[in-house]
């Protein structure tokens, strides 16, 4: 149940900011009419006390992502599991990874394998395998912990910094 495979960038000024939409189409148990699994990403820039969109931005300045994780079908859907990647040009802020009812991993290999921070290595320039730091993370997921139900939002978010 995967949301990431059928991707669509935002058309803002800087489409690597938020990717917006992603989706994965779900059958219900009994056959009946498919249920969806909508997530939309939006990115945020603190102007002063408030959030305003993202629309423009510079190396250094500190992006807040939410994600809204829809169920747009009547029934409750399983646990959903949802995968996004850490946009390009952006670095993962440490913890910044929230999401109710949520269990929060990461990725540090384009999203094939996901993990705890404590159990992510990695390896660079053919030295010997290091702890991951979050600035190595390619993809966050996010595990409900619970069913999502039908005509429910979820949400998630975390934070990143522009390179």
């Amino acid at each position: 149940m995967r949301a990431g495979n059928s991707e669509r960038r935002s058309a803002r000024a800087f489409w690597w900011l938020a990717p917006a939409c992603l989706a994965s189409q779900l059958c219900a148990a009994d056959g009946a009419r498919p249920a969806t699994l909508d997530v939309k990403a939006t990115a945020a820039v603190r102007q002063g006390k408030v959030l305003v969109p993202a629309d423009r931005v510079v190396p250094g300045d500190e992006v807040f992502y939410t994600l809204e994780i829809r169920n747009t079908g009547s029934r409750p859907l399983p646990p959903p599991t949802v995968d996004f990647p850490v946009p390009e040009h952006m670095r993962y802020i440490a913890n910044s990874a929230v999401g109710a009812g949520a269990e929060v991993s990461y990725s540090v290999d384009g999203g094939h394998t996901f993990d705890r921070p404590e159990n992510l290595t990695v390896v660079v320039g053919g030295e010997d395998p290091r702890l991951a730091t979050a600035s190595d993370y390619t993809h966050i997921r996010w595990r409900l912990r619970h069913p999502l139900q039908g005509k429910a939002m979820a949400l998630a978010r975390f934070r990143a910094v522009v390179k």
